[in-house]
């Protein structure tokens, strides 16, 4: 008789929720939703369209990076377009800019040129993989259970943003850095931005 030894197998892991308001540095990935909208500047795949509301988001999974929840997962969804109006597409706009402040070191009453260019990217492909300190909230799953998202970001004058983000954070000083496009094709983005980052 073949036996299967579990005794090496790793212990259960909770799934409760991440207490709401917990301060944590996560990993954005975005799973790409496959459409493409080029007057809108939603290029490369990355934004994904509900056919049956006709609303456009950014479908993003968030890792902590490190600490008691290191590499719990969340999802969230950052608003592009709403046919019932603006008010969804300016909330995920808010959300990116929190995201990109946080990220980079810029306090968000920076409006220095070095600041205003660290708030620019060149498509989405600059939000995938970036790390930001995240602020835990809940929802309501299919199942009307409680689960853990990230809806917004905590920016560099909060009084533990220094410690929990480490050495991850870019300070704005060094916005002139390669961008993650300019790494990735060698060459600096184009100027102008599209109408969903104006």
């Amino acid at each position: 008789m073949t036996y299967f030894d579990f005794n090496s197998a790793s212990e259960q892991t909770s799934f409760d929720p991440i207490p709401k308001g917990t301060l944590v540095r996560v990993r954005i990935t975005i799973r790409p939703g496959g459409f493409d909208d080029a007057s809108q500047g939603w290029t490369g795949g990355y934004a994904t369209r509900n056919d049956n509301t006709g609303s456009v988001y950014l479908n993003c999974e968030f890792v902590v990076m490190e600490g008691e929840y290191g590499r719990r997962k969340m999802w969230s969804l950052i608003g592009l377009y709403s046919p019932k109006g603006p008010e969804w597409a300016n909330m995920g706009r808010t959300f990116v800019k929190a995201i990109l402040n946080s990220a980079r070191g810029v306090h968000p009453g920076d409006n220095s040129p070095a600041a205003q260019n660290a708030r620019r990217i060149s498509g989405f492909a600059d939000l995938d993989g970036i790390e930001f300190l995240g602020k835990v909230d809940w929802d309501k799953d299919k199942n009307g259970q409680d689960k853990s998202v990230i809806k917004s970001a905590i920016t560099s004058e909060h009084r533990d943003y220094a410690a929990l983000m480490g050495q991850a954070s870019q300070p704005v000083s060094t916005a002139g850095a390669p961008t993650t496009h300019t790494q990735a094709t060698g060459h600096a983005p184009i100027p102008g931005r599209p109408s969903w980052a104006q």
